[in-house]
């Protein structure tokens, strides 16, 4: 068996009985396949397919066919070149005593200066096609933020200096299409099966144009590129379900964001978390990748000798100064020149990086290192130059870009790029609205089905609590009591519905920074995300909405038939919506979930107490009154109460019940008749034992409940779901930002 690539001494994988099956087999697979200087690009694997029924069979595997393999680079290489990059942040200020209760006014005032912390300073350097630059240094030495700047992830407010591809200004409009950003974490719906993960971000990222046999194709060679063929069909998994190994789940988190094809690819730490196996595994993916004709940029906390000798270029930083720059071939001879040589037999990025440790404790830091690098670094540019990276005139950024989408790369909108075309017509998304909004919505149904306890222990709740009902408040008359215990039940069925929505804050929650990643780079619009999410929970609201009404309406003797049924449904329904509505929007807000919990809770008991069952709305203070008609729960009470007590010919108080909700109700019904004579001579009217004496008409005004007819109650209560779904994509719009500021 060959050598595992890089040069490096390694025994088979055989040999190496620590590693399990699977790894085994990934590292067989990697060592079989021969490294080549440049790698065909997989859109030009994926232009070989057809979409006859005979080429859905063919199985690629790149790398593994000589005759698609090219040893000659692009006719237009990329270079992405950075220039003085500068970023500084405000620090709050501690908390300090008044000026009066200061013993001395020392340290009365801070500058604006003092206020800032500088995490880059004067970044410069240039990264090539074909090549991996890493970014090393120790915590908090300005990695990530190295990334982030080179990303467009930093607002140009705040960021100074310049980022240019071929020597042209980057647009952030442009850089999103060409270029994907891999974050730290993996981002990944837990249920999903690594292919149908990778097929999911094809449909995303790659045009309604290209047929679904062609974006198969691309997720299978895609899976090939990764390594991940063992685990295709396994699902990704998390703490509760056993799914793939961590190597893999951080090369699925790469292949998601790569399925265009990127010509820029930034990665947060790919390696962070991983054994050394999986860690090199990841990194030789990205070196495919780099050979394919795109530009990897990664930041690395501490790389391995075997992963050194897979990079190409290096930056290592030190509290936001570049201290070394340089290929991992030269590091010994950087060293020799400054004075402090590797030793034999040892780790040259352990040393670099232990030798920068020691001198940023000392006075001077690492000041003398930095001048020295910018030395040395002019040296060896006087014999190398950017320019003789290219073969003849220098290319416009959009031929560059032009003559990459003509040999596969950026397999997604962005393949209708005309050169004479500024990039701010470029098309910000692969695929139109109602695709992006189906895409989502069977994405999210497939995850859902596969953990339905979800969906059970709500449902399991809904049906739990109309049992209770059901019993608490069976078969009511309608007497006077009934007609209290009426108000009663349908003040808390109504609210129950909205507690019961509650439950739905972690859905949002778990999905959010999955949601950040994909809208970062225009996999999808927030509009598409807010519309499919509210369709996906039409289905389960109507559910909840029939058991719970199934349960109760007849169990507890409402009035109306089937009619009334009917417009009871509707109303849970319509109570199911606006409950769901407001939690969603709330969890957009509110990104803990046990603040979220304690918001929604105490959010609805005010709800619940201005609905208009403890005080009716002509009774509620004028400096109030605004809460009420605000209360999710008033306008389905209202609406349930008129639709119960509708009928003007239907009597709750007949002759002696008048008494039966007073201290009279205990004496006897001699006297009691008795009563009513003397009340009927009294009040010049005939008052007898069966005189209807309150209707059904008279309880909703007792109540309170006139202002507003019964299908007013129903379509505002509609309408304030969609007002809250209006809310949710408005926080997604401002609270989803991925720029610093």
């Amino acid at each position: 068996m060959s050598s595992l690539g890089g040069g490096d001494d390694m025994s088979s994988a055989s040999d190496l009985p620590f590693l399990g099956p699977r790894n085994n087999l990934e590292l067989q697979e990697f060592g079989r396949k021969p490294r080549h200087n440049v790698s065909i690009t997989l859109g030009e694997l994926l232009k070989r397919l057809g979409d006859s029924a005979e080429e859905k069979n063919q199985v690629l595997e790149l790398g593994s066919h000589s005759n698609y393999t090219t040893t000659t680079p692009s006719s237009f290489p990329f270079v992405l070149s950075f220039h003085n990059l500068t970023y500084s942040v405000k620090v709050k200020s501690k908390i300090s005593l008044p000026r009066w209760l200061r013993r001395d006014d020392k340290d009365d005032e801070l500058s604006s200066d003092n206020n800032m912390k500088v995490l880059l300073n004067d970044i410069s350097g240039e990264a090539r096609e074909g090549e991996i630059m890493a970014v090393l240094g120790a915590s908090g030495s300005g990695k990530s933020t190295l990334i982030d700047a080179l990303a467009d992830r930093i607002s140009r407010e705040s960021l100074k200096g310049n980022v240019t591809l071929n020597g042209e200004v980057l647009e952030s409009k442009l850089l999103k299409v060409i270029s994907a950003y891999v974050m730290q974490d993996d981002l990944l719906f837990p249920m999903l099966t690594v292919e149908e993960t990778l097929m999911f971000s094809a449909e995303f990222r790659l045009p309604r144009t290209l047929s679904k046999s062609k974006k198969n194709a691309r997720v299978q060679v895609l899976i090939d590129q990764l390594g991940l063929r063992n685990a295709a069909k396994t699902v990704i998994g998390d703490e509760g379900h056993r799914g793939v190994s961590g190597g893999e789940r951080r090369r699925v988190s790469i292949g998601i964001d790569i399925i265009h094809d990127p010509i820029v690819l930034f990665l947060d730490e790919p390696t962070s978390g991983l054994d050394s196996t999986s860690a090199y595994m990841v990194v030789k993916v990205l070196q495919r990748i780099a050979q394919s004709g795109s530009i990897v940029i990664m930041s690395i906390h501490q790389p391995s000798y075997r992963i050194l000798s897979l990079l190409d270029h290096l930056i290592i930083l030190s509290r936001g100064h570049t201290v070394l720059t340089s290929p991992p071939s030269s590091l010994q001879q950087f060293f020799a020149d400054f004075g402090n040589p590797i030793p034999e037999n040892e780790n040259r990025i352990e040393f670099a990086l232990d030798f920068i440790r020691e001198l940023e404790g000392t006075p001077n830091g690492t000041k003398t290192l930095m001048e020295f690098n910018k030395t040395w670094q002019r040296g060896r540019n006087s014999t190398t130059s950017t320019s003789s990276f290219y073969n003849g005139p220098k290319p416009s950024l959009k031929d560059a870009i032009s003559a990459s989408v003509s040999r596969g790369k950026l397999v997604s909108g962005a393949t209708n790029i005309d050169p004479n075309v500024s990039s701010s017509n470029v098309p910000k998304f692969a695929n139109p609205f109602w695709v992006d909004m189906v895409v989502i919505a069977k994405r999210s149904m497939l995850n859902s089905m596969r953990m339905p306890e979800l969906f059970g222990m709500r449902f399991g709740a809904v049906v739990v609590t109309g049992f209770i009902l059901a019993t608490i408040f069976w078969k009511l008359d309608n007497s006077p009591k009934g007609v209290q215990e009426r108000l009663g039940f349908f003040a808390f069925a109504m609210s129950t519905t909205f507690y019961t929505c509650a439950e739905a804050i972690p859905v949002f929650l778990q999905e959010r920074y999955i949601f950040m990643r994909e809208t970062a780079y225009n996999a999808y619009r927030r509009s598409s995300y807010v519309v499919s999410q509210a369709i996906i929970s039409l289905p389960s609201i109507l559910v909840l909405s029939i058991a719970f009404a199934v349960t109760t309406y007849w169990s507890v003797g409402l009035a109306g038939g089937v009619s009334g049924f009917l417009y009871f449904l509707l109303f849970l329904v319509a109570s199911f919506w606006a409950g769901s509505s407001f939690v969603t929007f709330l969890s957009g807000v509110i990104y803990n979930i046990m603040m979220a919990y304690t918001v929604v809770v105490a959010v609805l008991a005010y709800f619940f107490l201005f609905s208009g069952f403890f005080i009716s709305h002509d009774r509620i203070p004028p400096y109030w009154i605004w809460f009420h008609y605000m209360s999710l729960v008033k306008y389905p009470y209202q609406g349930v109460l008129q639709n119960e007590f509708s009928d003007p010919n239907k009597c709750f108080v007949k002759g002696v019940q008048l008494f039966d909700t007073s201290p009279l109700r205990a004496v006897p019904d001699a006297l009691k008749i008795k009563l009513l004579q003397n009340m009927s001579k009294t009040l010049g009217m005939n008052i007898t034992n069966t005189t209807c004496l309150i209707t059904g008409s008279d309880i909703l005004k007792q109540s309170g409940v006139t202002d507003l007819n019964k299908w007013t109650c129903f379509w505002i209560t509609i309408g304030l779901g969609f007002f809250f779904r209006i809310l949710f994509y408005f926080s997604l719009l401002i609270g989803s930002k991925n720029k610093r500021r």
